[in-house]
């Protein structure tokens, strides 16, 4: 079973660190970069979890934007159906074409962390 605790505690840090943080400082700019790492968080997984192409595989969903408020709890969400579908991805093995479940993962943390440093500094 792939570890994917080390997505599940960097989103959950950025999450909370979101929810934390004033209307003024969300409202500079990291709201939209928190919004934009949900996005692509989501895309990803929808990605992992969808049919093979053909099978009547949907388009992705965007991750809406809901406002400054919910920033956070896009990304937790996003993040942590992330690393599920890593799991699973993980569990039925991958066709020798794609990455790796685990190198999915590394991907996914060093797109939090940036998401992170971005948002908060």
């Amino acid at each position: 079973m792939l570890d994917t605790s080390p997505l599940t505690a960097a989103v959950e840090r950025f999450a909370d660190r979101l929810r934390a943080m004033p209307q003024s400082r969300l409202q500079q700019g990291a709201a939209a970069r928190a919004l934009e790492l949900a996005r692509e968080l989501s895309v990803r997984a929808q990605a992992l979890e969808a049919p093979p192409e053909g099978a009547g595989a949907a388009p992705a969903r965007e991750m809406p934007d809901a406002g400054v408020f919910v920033v956070g709890d896009q990304v937790a969400v996003a993040g942590l159906d992330l690393a599920q579908a890593l799991r699973a991805a993980a569990a039925e093995g991958t066709p020798e074409t794609a990455k790796a479940p685990s190198e999915m993962l590394d991907e996914a943390v060093r797109l939090v962390e940036r998401a992170e440093a971005g948002a908060t500094r």
